[in-house]
């Protein structure tokens, strides 16, 4: 099977690529192309270590890595016409609600345009199936809980959400027009070993093992499903195999090969419990500056996985102590060269 995988050193992308070529030396045989403008949104060489490993470990012919923007119309086109995929995992997104406030254009160029390329690649060259990474963030504010994807999203309340929402509009447009199973993956909050620095858990750790303070907005009063990278990285490849057939809704008749899934822990985490966390694995306390919730952000996040354990069979089981333990070893042995 030979997968496009975009963001391929980004977070996820790597660990998704990561644990395919780790498969493919075992009992499949996947070919990967990987791509990623490598941009500076956060650091650099973090992005090509990851890219280093996957040399590493790929065996020949098994993986190629193209430094490529996915808004880029006539290069996006010219990769699909040369490789002939049968299965696109699109990870590769301008991240970060907060950024998204001061730098709207970043979003548009990658998240729509970019989209609408990956689609189009997908329309013309008989692609079997496209996976595709939403967010939590389409929820907003919403009231009930837990969230459900029978749920109304129609209140972005950041321009990243809205562009996630457009990529699930887009996808089932396609997916109605040209027949082109195509699978969303609205995640909660991933993270892990090899995480994105801008994420709070970074941040956090960085702080309570130097001795600096830590901003804790909304005075601490949160919640978040957090969803370790391992589980994340399982559900996707349990997807790549599960096309959708067309279904029809309850409110349309129209038909399409269109499939939303929540991928989260489904067990919501108060952030003092993530900061108990932090501080456990670090075996240090943190000193804490309580701010007021920021523009764009939301109170509580939290999934709800049925259609997911039903229709693919897995459920994340990762708990914030474990999770948050792998990613402070890892951040030792990364930045400080101890565990």
């Amino acid at each position: 099977m030979k997968i496009l995988v975009t963001g391929a050193a980004g977070f996820i992308g790597f660990h998704v690529i990561k644990a395919l070529l780790q498969t493919s030396s075992l009992d499949k045989n996947y070919c990967i192309v990987g791509i990623d403008n490598l941009n500076d949104y956060y650091d650099v060489d973090l992005k090509k270590e990851r890219l280093r490993i996957l040399g590493e470990i790929a065996l020949p012919d098994t993986f190629t890595f193209i430094k490529l923007d996915l808004a880029d119309r006539d290069t996006m086109s010219e990769l699909f016409s040369t490789h002939q995929f049968d299965t696109v995992v699109n990870l590769g997104a301008q991240a970060g609600v907060r950024y998204s406030i001061e730098n709207p254009n970043a979003y548009i160029d990658s998240n729509v345009v970019g989209f609408v390329n990956i689609l189009e690649g997908c329309r013309h060259y008989d692609i079997k199936h496209l996976i595709y990474a939403s967010s939590s963030s389409v929820y907003g504010m919403n009231i009930k809980q837990p969230f459900t994807t029978a749920d109304c999203v129609d209140f972005p309340i950041s321009l990243y959400a809205a562009t996630k929402k457009s990529n699930e509009l887009m996808a089932h447009s396609y997916s109605h027009l040209y027949n082109i199973p195509t699978t969303g993956l609205r995640f909660f909050t991933v993270y892990g070993p090899y995480g994105r620095p801008d994420m709070a858990y970074f941040s956090f750790t960085k702080k309570i093992l130097a001795g600096a303070p830590i901003n804790v907005f909304n005075n601490g009063v949160m919640q978040r499903d957090f969803t370790y990278i391992d589980d994340i990285v399982k559900g996707i490849i349990c997807i790549i195999d599960k096309a959708p057939s067309p279904q029809h809704s309850t409110v349309t008749t129209a038909a399409a090969p269109y499939k939303i899934y929540n991928i989260g822990n489904n067990q919501p985490v108060t952030l003092r419990r993530f900061i108990t966390a932090i501080e456990d694995a670090c075996g240090k306390k943190a000193q804490e500056n309580l701010l007021p919730m920021q523009a764009g952000d939301v109170p509580i996040t939290y999934a709800d996985i049925d259609e997911l354990v039903e229709d693919i069979g897995f459920k994340p089981e990762t708990s914030i102590e474990e999770g948050i333990k792998q990613f402070v070893d890892w951040y030792k042995a990364y930045y400080l060269g101890s565990v």
